[in-house]
């Protein structure tokens, strides 16, 4: 097998190696049942084991309270976008939306088909450079709910803390669940694609108030409808059989290793160590406002685009991979979640330093 690479790509991204090798032998033979994991029936007890594993798992790393329940769905994290307005929202609803980036654009545009949309704060015009203090902002009071993303992949920028509101909060935490401590009790919903820090691809997980299920009309489709799947747990249909058992794996390894606390801190010390080479020279401009820093996507440009090719070509023959930034931001762009080892981002950086010295 050709040497292992440092996987920087943004999402499907990389996974825990102590993940992969048990999924591997569970692929061809689970709990010694003479079948694959992806063969078994999602009814079978064995099924039913594991994703109530994955469940108690997630709820014991992140303190969800007894009163939300966690759902296990399809459709991508870009699904929640319509799937909260259908839910929550009616047409004479207001709702209060913060644009700090590409997905919380995505996200107004669908809530629109439902409700009202209130923007209170944007950085569109200037590039999504940062994200906003609560002081910075008034969402107005009729709202049914405030919704932000906690972390933006393309632009690299993130909430040091969570906004604080009067208002429901509703997160998309697609790209940075499970790398810090959340009080989830502030939250109505909270959402996350698994392919970052959960999982693989193929799952959502969205967390979820009880009193919120019983909000959605009759007219909504019975798929769409967050109480069908809370009824079921979440076996209406058949589910991602193999993500979900991927993200019980993630979970016992996370807890393994200290759980969220102590991701939190990893991804403190991943993330300074790029931040201080970029703001080391004049070379790497960092994307992102200082106050804003993403700890999970480091964003940065070089120069010059012929520079830029030169980047990324000379990392990817030195085994990093995925560097190339986000088609709409362009640059470069480091994406360190939670699996990531400390050790590729050391050596990424002795590499950016020598790129430096020869192009400075």
């Amino acid at each position: 097998m050709p040497a292992k690479v440092s996987n920087f790509y943004a999402g499907p991204a990389i996974l825990p190696e102590p993940v992969l090798q048990q999924a591997a032998r569970d692929l061809l033979n689970f709990q010694n049942l003479g079948m694959s994991l992806i063969e078994i029936s999602h009814r079978s007890k064995e099924f039913t084991a594991v994703i109530e594993e994955a469940e108690a798992l997630l709820r014991e790393l992140l303190g969800v309270p007894q009163n939300y329940r966690v759902l296990f769905l399809q459709g991508g994290a870009s699904s929640q976008f319509f799937m909260i307005p259908m839910n929550l929202l009616r047409k004479d609803q207001l709702a209060s939306y913060l644009n700090t980036g590409v997905w919380s654009n995505k996200a107004i545009k669908e809530a629109r088909l439902f409700g009202q949309v209130a923007v209170p704060w944007s950085d569109e015009a200037n590039g999504f450079v940062r994200v906003p203090k609560d002081s910075e902002y008034t969402a107005d009071p009729k709202s049914e709910y405030l919704y932000f993303v906690s972390n933006n992949t393309v632009f690299g920028t993130q909430f040091p803390v969570m906004p604080q509101s009067d208002l429901m909060l509703v997160a998309d935490m697609s790209s940075d669940i499970l790398s810090r401590p959340v009080d989830v009790s502030k939250f109505g919903i909270i959402y996350a694609g698994a392919q970052k820090n959960i999982g693989p691809a193929g799952v959502t997980v969205v967390i979820i108030r009880e009193d919120l299920l019983d909000r959605a009309s009759d007219s909504v489709p019975t798929m769409l409808k967050y109480k069908t799947h809370a009824d079921n747990d979440s076996l209406f249909n058949t589910p991602c059989t193999f993500a979900v058992y991927c993200v019980g794996l993630v979970m016992r390894w996370l807890k393994e290793q200290g759980g969220v606390t102590e991701m939190e801190r990893r991804s403190k010390k991943r993330s300074g160590i790029l931040y201080e080479v970029i703001d080391s020279t004049d070379l790497y401009q960092g994307h992102a406002a200082k106050d804003s820093r993403s700890t999970m996507n480091v964003t940065f440009h070089l120069p010059s685009k012929e520079l830029e090719e030169a980047f990324l070509r000379e990392a990817t023959a030195q085994g990093f991979v995925g560097l190339k930034g986000h088609r709409i931001a362009g640059g470069c762009r480091a994406s360190i979640y939670n699996a990531f080892p400390l050790e590729g981002v050391e050596k990424l950086a002795d590499f950016m330093r020598a790129f430096a010295k020869k192009h400075g």
